[in-house]
């Protein structure tokens, strides 16, 4: 459910160790990573703001915006049913598939340099395990580092093999997933499921003054005694995420990301496809129900984040010069495992009652100040991030990380 990006196995989040030397990055890849993790947070946002946090999201479901859409029509829902369909599922799979570039950066470095592989990556890719666990523990329970850095260990291993391995790995995984989402999604409907119950069946007041009332310790407590349901998704998505991490490491090799003709070409293709078919099958995803609400995050929205990546691209493309904006979020996505771990603590202190308490205190008042803490975290970590880099070559996170695996 989340969203974000690390040095160790470090694809997408946080730059690769061959890719962070000057002169090393590609600007491209730095932007999209800026973008996909602020884009991250377009979905969890709503998590932290919502009545029971981590636990509720499990409830509510994320089909709840086109239901208040339809059922309520107004300026204010269908703001927030665009927001959130134009996120959900999607700067997650953009992050994945970023992560597995970053992946295929460092191991061409390794190779380049002479050194086995996967050789010490598995420390890195162990050392941002342990990173995910002590923010699920301490910070937020959908987080992506964990999942991210076991999929890091297996297509590490996956790039000692052929590409005709590869390939047929990446796309039996796919299929896999697919599968399983499909026969998820008709045990949902057979279920009966439907519109109203959610997956826990509604939201318990002791979990909602937990999030609103309840002291952090607490709220730890409550994380690590339902860590099972709450670690759930990286598990049921593990063949996308392989799918996505090969897919990223794939379009890196193809040039997909290279400034020249063959970049720009393939960039096209890819937003065309992307968003051509993709959109329409999100939306009709979306307006079928919460029944196929696993289809719609976990298989038609990496089809758009491909899209995304298209648009992006083709839009810095236009960019003469870099202004405040393009530069705040290639910021961003030099600093990706700092900002990603930054903006859940500053949505946990804004949100929660440890904090400020805006979920209790402006619940139900609509999702403008929702949007607005949205966009006031993005501003606080691109102008962050552009003044930290100022006086440091890497993120603060990045730079123990580093110091660490050095040691």
């Amino acid at each position: 459910m989340s969203g974000t990006l690390p040095t160790a196995p470090v694809p997408a989040a946080a730059p690769p160790s061959g890719a962070a030397r000057p002169g090393g990055r590609q600007p491209l890849l730095d932007l999209l990573r800026g973008v996909a993790v602020l884009g991250t947070l377009m979905t969890n946002v709503w998590i932290f703001s919502g009545p029971g946090a981590e636990w509720g999201a499990l409830s509510e479901g994320t089909g709840a915006a086109a239901r208040r859409l339809l059922s309520a029509p107004s300026l204010a829902t269908a703001a927030e049913a665009l927001f959130r369909f134009l996120a959900d599922g999607k700067f997650l799979a953009l992050l994945t598939m970023l992560f597995g570039v970053g992946l295929a950066i460092q191991h061409a470095s390794a190779t380049t340099r002479g050194r086995p592989w996967p050789g010490r990556y598995r420390w890195r890719a162990l050392f941002l395990f342990a990173e995910g666990t002590v923010h699920f523990v301490l910070v937020f329970a959908w987080d992506v580092l964990m999942g991210y850095a076991v999929t890091a260990l297996v297509v590490a291993w996956l790039l000692t093999r052929s590409a005709r391995c590869r390939t047929a790995v990446m796309w039996t995984a796919g299929a896999l997933h697919v599968a399983f989402m499909t026969l998820l999604t008709v045990a949902m409907a057979t279920a009966g499921r439907g519109d109203e119950g959610g997956t826990t069946g509604g939201i318990t007041p002791r979990v909602v003054e937990l999030y609103a009332h309840g002291d952090y310790a607490a709220q730890i407590r409550f994380r690590l005694e339902h860590a099972a349901v709450l670690r759930l998704e990286p598990v049921l998505s593990f063949g996308l995420l392989v799918f996505l991490f090969l897919l990223g490491v794939r379009l890196y090799r193809a040039g997909a990301f290279a400034p020249g003709a063959t970049g720009r070409r393939l960039r096209a293709r890819m937003l065309g496809w992307g968003l051509g078919l993709g959109l329409p099958l999100n939306a009709a995803v979306a307006l079928a129900g919460d029944d196929f609400i696993l289809l719609g995050r976990y298989g038609a929205a990496p089809l758009v984040a491909v899209g995304y990546i298209g648009l992006i691209g083709a839009i810095a493309g236009r960019v003469r010069a870099p202004g405040p904006l393009t530069r705040g979020l290639t910021s961003v996505g030099r600093t990706a495992l700092s900002c990603y771990v930054l903006q859940n603590v500053l949505c946990v202190l804004a949100c929660y009652g440890i904090g400020l308490g805006l979920a209790e205190r402006l619940g139900g008042t609509g999702p403008w100040w929702v949007i607005g803490l949205w966009a006031a975290v993005c501003l606080v970590l691109t102008a962050g991030a552009t003044l930290w880099l100022r006086r440091f070559r890497h993120g603060p996170l990045e730079s123990v990380q580093k110091r660490l695996l050095r040691a």
